[in-house]
């Protein structure tokens, strides 16, 4: 059915108001970061810098160690995506091919685990790394990204692993092919693009994760780049406006750039995949 030219508008105006509503704290974070002290205190502030300059990011790198944090930042996001990626495809294999109770169980799990509260589990993840000396470690906070990007990794992939054809397998399988070399050789390329879209997720969400690195990380050379952007509050609550924009601006770039290299592999991967089925 033809969509009419009055529904057609709507949807163009509703797709434009989602763009702005997406783009509008990252533009407003880009001008704030090139504004003068004398503009940020401005009580008509405008989108456009009238005098822009790098000062903000000059005295965001003296004032705090961001090179550091955003390597720490990195080491914790990478380890964690490619931890629990490697863990869960395997166990998304078994889920997804193994339609019984237990793996039905298992499915249950992860999507009620998803609804724990931070709060909730810091204490008995705390008293484990405590136990294991982890505690104030990058390996440690690894471990805890891991433990909590697991279940909706497995989720994802669970979903990517079914929508392979099974046909596929069984023609390995009368090729000679075990189970292993199967996931290996037939199964594991046609997952790709569900590998690298679960990857760049426990990716953006251990690089963004504020809250486990603030409880867990002590020592100022352990921290990572979200707990050191809040060094540019003072004591009263007073925010330094414009290192702290700067600062802010260059941390999200990361998953910017990372999504913008993958996204069209992703897309294109899938639609090959459709293809081949």
């Amino acid at each position: 059915m033809r969509t009419r030219p009055a529904a057609r508008a709507g949807q163009y105006a509703a797709l434009l108001a989602y763009l702005v509503l997406l783009a509008f704290p990252l533009l407003w974070l880009l001008s704030t970061a090139f504004k003068p002290p004398r503009e940020l205190g401005s009580l008509h502030p405008t989108w456009i810098p009238e005098d822009p300059t790098l000062a903000n990011f000059r005295r965001a790198f003296d004032e705090q160690p961001l090179l550091r944090a955003a390597f720490n930042s990195l080491l914790a996001a990478l380890g964690a995506a490619v931890i629990a990626v490697a863990a869960a495809t395997p166990m998304a294999y078994v889920i997804a091919r193994r339609r019984t109770l237990l793996a039905r169980a298992a499915t249950g799990w992860v999507v009620v685990s998803q609804a724990f509260p931070f709060v909730l589990v810091i204490i008995p993840l705390f008293l484990v790394l405590k136990n294991l000396r982890l505690i104030d470690s990058l390996p440690g906070l690894v471990l805890v990204y891991v433990v909590w990007a697991l279940p909706f990794a497995l989720w994802m992939l669970t979903g990517y692993v079914r929508a392979v054809p099974v046909e596929l397998e069984e023609a390995a399988a009368i090729d000679g092919a075990g189970r292993l070399r199967t996931l290996v050789s037939v199964t594991a390329p046609l997952l790709a693009p569900g590998i690298v879209a679960t990857a760049l997720f426990a990716f953006i969400t251990a690089w963004n994760e504020f809250f486990f690195a603030l409880v867990l990380l002590k020592t100022p050379e352990n921290q990572t780049l979200p707990v050191v952007l809040t060094h540019f509050i003072g004591a009263e609550g007073v925010a330094d406006l414009g290192p702290l924009a700067a600062a802010a601006f260059l941390a999200t770039l990361p998953s910017l750039v990372v999504f913008a290299v993958i996204q069209r592999r992703i897309t294109g991967g899938m639609l090959t995949g459709a293809v081949k089925s």
